[in-house]
């Protein structure tokens, strides 16, 4: 019997296999791929997911610290703090409980609440939690009329009676405005637009005034978009303000003062930032005829560790021509008639501003300015550092007597340092009004400015003690780093001012500028 052999597979089928093979572990390994990639994306997908959840999920507010016996929140008196709901009943009713408890804390938690002008009593503490906002009606209806500022006279802006500020205090003792960096906006924007077309009636109103007071403390919040000067403590004593945050736009928001110490005394300001469309902070004392009789002089300040933005454009409606007026980091005056003194500016940053620091003033002024400290100035793109202006003639009304004239000495600047400054000193005082003993020593400052004279003076006596840089004005005697007198000045009433090349605009502008 025959056998039939057995077939063995022969090796062109293994080759006709491979292909099929090849073709299989490719489709597998896709496969395989496809299926890891959907679960990355799935678990990426559910990583952002969580991500995002988390970054939706607001932290828990900060405790509010219990800084007095008795604790309120606005909520307790109805308070709603959807930016729609108007809060001046739950702020007056919330107060008045204060008043009649003796003292107490009112605490303004996240929301924006907004609100009429309110009065604050004393033994007070008003605390605004981290993102609370508290919100000024932009409509002036709704802003209280008071007398002028005694030491005003008849009005700052108009005749008459003035707004009085969002927040508002009076004859009051130990009141404290704090938080954690809460925000108390004045929505300017309105009140600015309707002072260019000059459609309100009165003098715009401040953000802050306090008033005839005593023991106020001010420290971490912040104060914006004032309609007026933003905070303003009038005839106070015993004053702290520390590690505040005041903003205003730097063009278009005038008259936006960031502080405004008013015949104060004892008074602290400290850590604090600003960058505003006037003046940083205007130490001031009353203007003219009404400042004399008022007779409260400003005294006894200090104001260190700032940083300061300073600079103003204003239009001028009634001409085609843009006007840029001045403003300064830390300026006195030029309503200083009741006096100012005892003032020292240390640790003073000031940036992309007009000017650094000033004085100014004018015939009919009376008072005086004397015994005022610079230390450690540092300027960063600043027009003119160091300005001191006895021509400042602006009054309330004809009745100021032209003879009152100001005394203007005893003035000190040590370190002053800085780069991207055109004029780093401009002194014009004048025949009537010279300045004297003034003293400047350590300075160096890189300019812009390559005319001869880089100083600009008239009409003052004083000192150079040690090398500065750049070389100071005739008007002063050279003192050595000793104190030994070099060269003694022979032309102090030199007058050297180029008004022109200084301010780039021309003369007849010049009247325009403070």
């Amino acid at each position: 019997m025959l056998q039939t052999p057995r077939s063995h597979p022969r090796r062109t089928d293994y080759i006709r296999l491979i292909p099929s093979l090849v073709s299989s572990h490719r489709t597998f390994l896709a496969l395989v791929w496809t299926v890891g990639f959907v679960l990355i994306c799935v678990c990426q997908r559910t990583a952002v997911d969580r991500l995002l959840e988390f970054r939706r999920w607001d932290p828990p507010p900060r405790p509010v610290p219990r800084l007095r016996r008795v604790v309120f929140n606005l909520t307790d008196f109805g308070g709603v703090g959807d930016g729609a709901t108007v809060n001046t009943e739950a702020f007056e009713r919330a107060v008045s409980e204060i008043r009649k408890r003796g003292g107490g804390q009112l605490n303004v938690q996240r929301g924006v609440w907004l609100t009429a002008p309110f009065n604050l009593t004393s033994h007070m503490t008003l605390f605004l939690a981290e993102n609370a906002v508290i919100l000024g009606i932009d409509d002036e209806r709704y802003w209280t009329l008071m007398p002028p500022l005694p030491s005003y006279g008849y009005g700052r802006e108009h005749p008459g009676p003035r707004y009085g500020s969002l927040i508002h205090g009076q004859n009051l003792k130990d009141v404290v405005i704090t938080g954690y960096n809460g925000t108390i906006d004045g929505q300017g924007q309105t009140w600015w637009k309707k002072h260019r077309q000059k459609l309100l009636n009165h003098t715009r109103g401040p953000l802050v005034q306090i008033m005839w007071s005593s023991n106020i403390h001010i420290s971490d919040i912040t104060l914006r978009n004032s309609p007026f000067w933003t905070l303003h403590p009038y005839d106070c004593k015993n004053v702290t303000i520390r590690n505040v945050t005041i903003l205003a736009p730097l063009s278009g928001a005038p008259n936006t003062d960031g502080i405004d110490p008013d015949s104060c005394e004892n008074m602290i300001i400290e850590n604090t930032y600003i960058s505003v469309g006037d003046d940083g902070i205007a130490i001031k004392s009353g203007w003219d005829q009404y400042g004399i009789a008022y007779s409260r002089p400003s005294t006894n300040i200090l104001i260190r560790n700032l940083i300061v933005r300073s600079m103003v454009r204003r239009s001028v409606l009634d001409t085609s021509t843009d006007i840029f007026l001045d403003s300064a980091g830390v300026s006195i005056g030029s309503e200083m008639s009741g006096g100012i003194s005892n003032i020292t500016v240390e640790n003073l940053i000031v940036w992309n501003s007009r000017r650094a620091v000033r004085i100014k003033t004018s015939p009919g002024r009376g008072g005086y300015v004397q015994n005022i400290n610079y230390r450690n100035l540092t300027l960063e793109n600043v027009r003119v550092g160091v300005v001191i202006k006895t021509d400042y003639n602006e009054h309330p009304d004809e009745g100021y007597d032209p003879e009152a004239l100001p005394v203007i000495k005893d003035i000190s600047f040590t370190g002053i340092r800085g780069h991207g400054v055109r004029v780093p000193v401009r002194i014009y005082g004048s025949q009537e009004i010279p300045v004297r003993n003034v003293t400047i020593r350590d300075m160096s400052v890189g300019i812009t400015y390559k005319k001869k004279h880089i100083f600009r003076c008239s009409f003052v006596q004083g000192r150079v003690i040690g090398t500065i840089f750049p070389a100071p004005c005739e008007n002063f005697d050279l003192y050595d780093e000793q104190g030994r007198l070099v060269k003694q000045s022979k032309s102090q009433n030199n007058t050297n001012i180029d008004y022109e090349a200084l301010e780039g605009i021309g003369n007849s502008q010049m009247e325009a500028l403070p």
